[in-house]
């Protein structure tokens, strides 16, 4: 079943990424949770969550697009900062949530339910989530990493 899982969940990251355009695939596998639309983290500002502490809902007028998604920031500084250097500020496994990637699912995340772990943010998809990953930090993300990584992703 896990198995199984995992096959599907590689083959969805997969198509996903055949559709996105090439200029944003180039030099990474990662894929980015996004809507419909294509907005990421719903909207919110990535680079508040390191500067401002918190979650902070962007605005149409400093958005940027990135691997494909789109991003909106609470100012052009914000902007300025994540496309300087995006993979310090996106948040990791693409922003899918942390916890079920330990079990090799790509869960949309809840831009509320956030933590900031030796410089890299990771959103849950609650709160439940980020107290999980409290209880192990290093245990959690080492799972994520791997289930992570065997997407092909990095």
């Amino acid at each position: 079943m896990v198995y199984a899982r995992r096959m599907l969940l590689q083959a969805a990251l997969v198509l996903a990424a055949a559709f996105l355009p090439m200029q944003s695939r180039a030099g990474c596998a990662g894929v980015v949770s996004a809507d419909a639309a294509r907005l990421a983290i719903r909207g919110y500002d990535t680079v508040a969550y390191f500067t401002e502490g918190k979650p902070v809902q962007g605005i149409p007028q400093f958005e940027s697009v990135w691997q494909g998604a789109r991003w909106r920031f609470a100012n052009a500084q914000h902007r300025e900062l994540f496309m300087s250097r995006p993979e310090s500020y996106a948040p990791r496994f693409g922003g899918y949530c942390v916890m079920a990637m330990t079990h090799g699912e790509a869960a949309r995340s809840d831009p509320e339910a956030w933590i900031i772990i030796d410089g890299r943010l990771y959103l849950g998809a609650g709160s439940d989530d980020i107290d999980k990953l409290k209880k192990d930090p290093a245990g959690s993300i080492a799972k994520a990493e791997a289930e992570w990584n065997a997407l092909g992703n990095y």
